[in-house]
C-alpha cells in the first residue's frame, strides 16, 4: 500500500473512505469497504483544535497503515491536520480535498463524521454535492451499542482486552523500544523486556495478561506481559509495561518490540513474600502458555 502526504497526492478516479480511524475497528472497517484509497489525518484533529480532551490514541501512524493495509486498501493519503487546517470550512474540504485534490467519484463516510471548521459539516453536505457519490454507512452495533474507539479504549483502561480486540478485530498492540530495567525479573528467573508507556497513546490497566510479542525481524513469541507498577519492590522507573517471551533469552536492548495483548489474566497484587511471587509468576506463564499456544 503506498502512504501518500495530501501534499503529494495526485487527483485520479477513486473511491475514498474519510475518517480518523483511530483502532480501525469493526465499525471502521465497515467504512473503509470497498475503497480503493483511505483518507485520514494526522495529528488526531482534537490534539490540534481541543488538546486538553484529546484522546489517547489506540493506533500510531504506522499501525494504522499496517491495518489499513491488511484490509485491500492501494493508497493511504494523510492530511498534515495543523491550526491552518482546523481553519477550512466544510465546504473547502469538499472542493479542495475531496475533489480537487483527490479526484474522488465516490466518497465513504461514517454517519457520525464530522468536517470542517469546528466539525461542523454533516455527512448529509457530502450527500447533496453531485460531484461524487457518497455513501453513509450506519454505525456498528455490538452487544445492543454502537462500536467506537472511545468504547474500546474504556475496556483497555479497564483490562478487559479480550473485549477490546472483539471489536478491533485483532489484537491490542503495543510497540516501543526496550529498555534497561533494574534486573528484578532476572533475578527472580524470569527476564523481561521493559517498555515504557507512550505518552498520548492508551495503556491497558494494570495487571497481568497473556500475550505476544513480534521482535523486528518479524519473529513472534508468547509473552507473559505485567502493566504497572511492581508494588512488590520500591522502584523509580514508575509505570512499565514489562514483557516476559517464554523460551526466550535473547538480549533486546534497544530493539523495537510490539506486544499483543490477548487476555486479562489477574490485576497487579502485592505478595506476601517474594518466594508467593515467584510461585504466581510460574502459574502465569502456564495460563500464558494455555491461552495462547505453544
Amino acid at each position: 500500500m503506498k502512504v501518500t502526504p495530501f501534499s503529494e497526492v495526485e487527483p485520479r478516479e477513486r473511491t475514498v473512505a474519510v475518517g480518523t480511524f483511530d483502532g480501525v475497528h469493526v465499525g471502521h472497517r465497515e467504512v473503509i469497504a470497498g475503497a480503493d484509497t483511505v483518507l485520514t489525518f494526522d495529528p488526531h484533529p482534537m490534539s490540534v483544535t481541543s488538546p486538553d480532551r484529546a484522546p489517547d490514541l489506540l493506533t500510531s501512524p504506522e499501525r494504522k497503515a499496517e491495518l489499513i493495509e491488511s484490509l485491500g486498501v492501494d493508497e493511504m493519503v494523510v492530511i498534515s491536520f495543523d491550526q491552518a487546517f482546523a481553519e477550512h470550512t466544510a465546504e473547502q474540504f469538499i472542493d479542495e480535498v475531496l475533489v480537487a485534490g483527490l479526484g474522488a467519484s465516490r466518497v465513504k463516510v461514517g454517519d457520525n463524521f464530522g468536517f470542517g471548521k469546528r466539525a461542523v459539516g454533516r455527512p448529509q453536505l457530502l450527500e447533496a454535492d453531485d460531484r461524487f457519490e457518497t455513501t453513509v454507512m450506519p454505525l456498528v452495533e455490538v452487544d445492543g451499542g454502537p462500536v467506537s474507539s472511545s468504547r474500546i479504549r474504556t475496556l483497555l483502561r479497564a483490562g478487559d482486552v479480550a473485549e477490546a480486540n472483539r471489536l478491533l478485530v485483532t489484537p491490542y498492540l503495543f510497540s516501543a523500544e526496550v529498555q534497561h530495567g533494574e534486573q528484578r525479573g532476572r533475578e527472580l528467573g524470569y527476564p523481561t523486556a521493559n517498555l515504557n508507556p507512550a505518552a498520548g497513546y492508551c495503556t491497558p490497566g494494570h495487571g497481568v495478561y497473556a500475550g505476544r510479542a513480534r521482535l523486528a525481524n518479524g519473529e513472534s513469541r508468547i509473552a507473559a506481559i505485567n502493566v504497572g507498577m511492581r508494588p512488590m519492590f520500591e522502584s523509580e522507573l514508575g509505570e512499565l509495561i514489562e514483557a516476559y517471551l517464554l523460551d526466550f533469552d535473547d538480549d533486546l536492548y534497544g530493539q523495537q518490540l510490539q506486544v499483543e495483548f490477548v487476555e486479562r489474566l489477574r490485576g497487579e497484587e502485592k505478595f506476601e513474600s517474594v518466594e508467593a511471587l515467584m510461585q504466581q509468576m510460574a502459574a502465569d506463564v502456564d495460563a500464558t502458555r494455555a491461552l495462547v499456544g505453544t
